[in-house]
């Protein structure tokens, strides 16, 4: 009979223990609800560049135009157009940093897509960026932009990330392509 008792003194002692376990992970670990949506938009520029010039303003180091990062001063900012390749920051020498997103397809001169949160990272949102490129004649290009999102989507969040991207595209890389030309 002493046996029983103890065996059940055990048994019972390591279902407490495992539900004081499950407990305390249950409160340390609760479960929050996000919004979720999509959004999308279409931004386009004409500029007064061959569709080459436009490709290499946009890809490889973009450090001159884009002006925003997470480390505040990166030591390099670029953009690997290829197939797996990635826009990345490096945030210092000891090569610390960030892949924003993944080059999806690149088609010199013409199209480049990349899948990732970019500045949204931490946060389960996926933006696919398309940069299309489209000679208008010689020595002009219509560059469009298209942002498609989904995941996690807070209020206001697609009103920053349009207002973010015409920042990009209207004050910073028309003026630095103009002046890039401009010094060429």
């Amino acid at each position: 009979m002493s046996r029983w008792n103890t065996r059940s003194f055990k048994v019972l002692t390591v279902l407490m223990v495992t539900f004081c376990l499950v407990s305390s992970a249950a409160i340390a670990g609760e479960v929050e609800s996000v919004p979720t949506g999509a959004f999308a938009f279409t931004l386009e520029a004409e500029l007064t560049a061959s569709p080459e010039t436009v490709w290499n303003a946009l890809t490889g180091d973009i450090s001159d135009w884009w002006d925003h990062s997470m480390s505040g001063n990166p030591s390099k900012l670029f953009i690997e157009a290829r197939p797996g390749g990635g826009f990345w920051e490096i945030f210092d020498d000891s090569g610390d940093g960030v892949r924003h997103a993944v080059i999806t397809y690149a088609q010199r001169n013409k199209t480049l897509r990349m899948e990732g949160p970019l500045g949204l990272a931490g946060h389960a949102i996926l933006m696919v960026t398309t940069y299309e490129l489209e000679a208008q004649g010689q020595e002009t290009t219509l560059l469009k932009i298209g942002v498609h999102a989904s995941g996690e989507v807070h209020p206001g969040w697609p009103e920053v990330v349009q207002q973010t991207w015409q920042h990009f595209l209207f004050e910073r890389f028309v003026p630095y392509l103009a002046g890039h030309l401009d010094a060429g």
